[in-house]
Formats: C-alpha cells, sequence, structure tokens
C-alpha cells in the first residue's frame, strides 16, 4: 500500500527542433508555447516583433525566475517595453535562437531552475 503520492515525473526536456517544431520528450509542438519543467502552457503568439508586455501574463502564473525567448531560426529582439515589463515584476529575460534557448533550457531545468521557454513557432 502507497502512502504518498507519487510525486516524480520526468521533467519536460527539449529532444529536439526544426525551425517551425519543438519535440518534447511526449509531444510535438508546432505552434508557440510556454514550457517548464512541468507544464506546458500555449501562447498564441505569431511574432515577436509584435509581442506586447501582456503576452507574458502565464509566465508569471508559472512562479519562474528565467523567461528563454526563442526567437526562430534567428535572433529577433521584442519590444524594449517586454524587457522593462518583466524586469519590473522580477523576472529575467533572455532572447536567443531557437537552438540556443532549447540547449540553454535543457541545461537550466537539469539544475533544477525555475525557468520557462517561451518558444515563439511557426513565426514569418
Amino acid at each position: 500500500m502507497q502512502l504518498t503520492p507519487d510525486t516524480h515525473r520526468e521533467p519536460n526536456l527539449v529532444a529536439g527542433y526544426t525551425g517551425g517544431e519543438l519535440r518534447l520528450r511526449s509531444r510535438v509542438l508546432s505552434s508557440s508555447a510556454i514550457i517548464t519543467a512541468g507544464d506546458v502552457v500555449p501562447w498564441p503568439v505569431a511574432s515577436v516583433e509584435r509581442l506586447a508586455p501582456g503576452d507574458f501574463e502565464p509566465v508569471f502564473a508559472l512562479g519562474v525566475e528565467i523567461v528563454l525567448l526563442a526567437t526562430g531560426a534567428r535572433l529577433t529582439w521584442p519590444p524594449p517595453l517586454v524587457h522593462a515589463h518583466l524586469a519590473g515584476r522580477g523576472v529575467g529575460l533572455e532572447v536567443m535562437d531557437l537552438g540556443a534557448a532549447c540547449r540553454t533550457f535543457n541545461l537550466l531545468v537539469g539544475d533544477g531552475r525555475p525557468v520557462a521557454l517561451a518558444a515563439v513557432l511557426g513565426a514569418r
């Protein structure tokens, strides 16, 4: 008889990626999403250039300290207001291309850090 709940789950890690697709251990994402070690949240974002501070509200509910913004095959900077908004809420923002963001995410999740990968997928 088990007396304690089984809370051990394998964390979400990125197993592979292409310009428009992100492969986690148990699923494939082809549209933008926010990923943490334990959650995958759909994120209705199509363009890095048109990101607004409000687009990051789902991140704050996840309790992370760092957001890795994956901007696709090449690095694209979001509007400056996005950086200011996250900093004002005590959340660090790192902007990277998709490959760098995925590698960094896996490393930080492996270290047990409270991190989110905000992946803009399918952006043109």
